[in-house]
């Protein structure tokens, strides 16, 4: 549904300013990557040219989460490091998604012990599993080109 169905016959639209933003974001990705482990490495190769993420917006992995408004978690998630996972969570900017890379962020992996928390799930809201043990980047850039149907719509989204 683009613009032109939404606008009345009378030419003119009333909302709010928050919501023309994050209808102008709504299908471009600003993330921000927190690797810790193997899968990391499969994050980042996802951003060279042989991959070429950038044909799907999301090519400017952001340095901090005020900018981000997608958080792609990838390794296993120690319990020293759950507050931080958090932290950044809570800076986000609205509206936000998560996106848990391989089998370790999105269950614990091969880790069943007390240090490793099983499944970023329990700390904060994950919309998309990527599965892999590591994923393979198309994979995770196949999530990217889903992201219409599986983020957008999301109750987390105020647009």
């Amino acid at each position: 549904m683009g613009l032109e169905e939404r606008l009345p016959a009378e030419g003119f639209v009333t909302t709010t300013l928050e919501k023309a933003i994050n209808w102008a974001r709504e299908y471009s990705l600003f993330p921000l990557t927190f690797g810790l482990a193997c899968c990391a490495i499969e994050t980042i190769s996802a951003g060279v040219s042989r991959f070429d993420i950038s044909r799907f917006g999301a090519e400017v992995f952001r340095a901090s989460p005020r900018q981000a408004d997608l958080l792609i978690v990838s390794g296993r998630v120690s319990h020293k490091m759950a507050p931080v996972i958090r932290r950044l969570y809570d800076q986000m900017a609205e509206p936000k998604w998560v996106i848990a890379m391989g089998i370790c962020a999105s269950a614990g992996g091969p880790f069943n012990n007390y240090a490793v928390i099983q499944g970023v799930d329990k700390l904060i809201p994950v919309d998309v599993y990527v599965p892999g043990c590591p994923p393979r980047p198309e994979q995770g850039n196949k999530d990217l080109v889903v992201r219409p149907s599986s983020f957008v719509g999301n109750n987390r989204n105020p647009a």
